[in-house]
């Protein structure tokens, strides 16, 4: 009998399509400085990037856990009024420390606004916090000692460096944010694929046999809660002193929480990377709007309102029909581009 001949074992790549896209990501990162001059770092890049993280928050309680929340800036604000005052009452702490202080604060207030999602869900949850929108930017606003008595109650960006290196400058400002970003997304991606993140997605699918099978929903919606408080709370920090430079409680107002959330539904439920490319919708889309409505003659508008409205308007059609078009968000379309290489990649090898 004729022994059939052994099957060659099948060529892997030796770099897959995601290791490569996560380096060139990387290298393209950090090399963005070089091509994009400081009115592109400071008005487009950098608030895109803070906002891409703020997503991340909220997409890690909502997209992940199944946790609705409407008062994402609440937590942003409470990572920026800590940093500031860490900063400033206990300056020998660095920079970096600073921002994991006021991360964590965020987080416990998180924890203790979390406490409803133990006896209620859905849009009852989700007005619940709101509770935490108000009651924050009411602190903010009727307390000085919070903005170190300033009579306008703002908080002013003070000296950021790490060891010695000035980050005040539009490329300085954007490594400090491009580099917690990435260590908070490679966090973020090792806790959803953690036993934690397997739990989370349970509880999300239905909480009810989540409990039947063992898994402490109480805990894990506290800690979910928490987490995305963190996220938000750094995020918040870097608003306020690598965008703003100046700001106050209004700067994470109800508009804001809303901004957060339009990010995660645009760029996609339970992505990582999407909440990028829904921050980038949100941050660039007005901006177009504005440079078409002064290339096309709209005079006929009246007055500068009547043009912000229809503003509104147009931004308002593009997120619906947007949604219409791609019920997944836009990282659906990403995912679709990397299956379509993968597929080359292969069909190549």
């Amino acid at each position: 009998m004729q022994e059939s001949a052994p099957s060659k074992p099948l060529r892997r790549p030796a770099l897959g399509v995601g290791t490569i896209a996560v380096v060139a990501g990387l290298v393209a990162a950090f090399a963005v400085p070089v091509l994009a001059d400081d009115y592109w770092l400071s008005s487009i890049i950098i608030p895109t990037v803070i906002m891409g993280l703020a997503g991340i928050g909220l997409n890690l309680l909502m997209g992940y856990t199944g946790l609705v929340s409407i008062g994402s800036a609440a937590f942003m604000s409470i990572g920026a009024f800590s940093t500031y005052n860490l900063l400033l009452r206990a300056p020998f702490l660095p920079l970096p420390v600073v921002l994991i202080l006021a991360g964590l604060i965020a987080a416990a207030a998180g924890v203790i606004f979390g406490l409803p999602s133990l006896r209620i869900k859905g849009f009852y949850l989700g007005a619940s916090t709101l509770g935490a929108q108000f009651l924050f930017e009411w602190l903010f606003t009727n307390f000085s000692w919070f903005s170190n008595d300033s009579q306008s109650l703002t908080i002013s960006a003070p000296r950021l460096q790490i060891l010695d290196y000035d980050l005040q400058s539009a490329t300085g400002r954007y490594y400090l944010v491009i580099a917690t970003t990435v260590l908070l997304i490679a966090l973020a991606f090792a806790i959803v694929k953690s036993r934690v993140g397997r739990e989370w997605m349970a509880i999300r699918d239905m909480d009810v046999a989540a409990s039947v099978i063992g898994i402490r929903v109480a805990r894990r919606k506290l800690l979910s809660f928490g987490i995305s408080s963190f996220f938000l709370g750094i995020a918040g920090a870097l608003w306020a002193f690598g965008y703003l430079g100046t700001s106050d409680a209004h700067a994470f107002n109800l508009d804001k929480s809303f901004q957060i959330l339009f990010i995660v539904i645009i760029g996609g439920v339970a992505t990582i990377f999407g909440n990028f490319l829904g921050a980038a919708f949100i941050v660039l889309t007005p901006i177009l709007l504005d440079r078409l409505s002064l290339i096309i003659d709209l005079s006929f508008l009246g007055d500068q309102g009547a043009l912000a409205n229809l503003q509104h308007i147009i931004f308002g059609t593009i997120i619906i029909v947007l949604l219409i078009k791609e019920p997944d968000g836009l990282s659906s379309l990403g995912r679709r581009g990397v299956e379509a290489l993968r597929s080359r990649t292969r069909s190549s090898s």
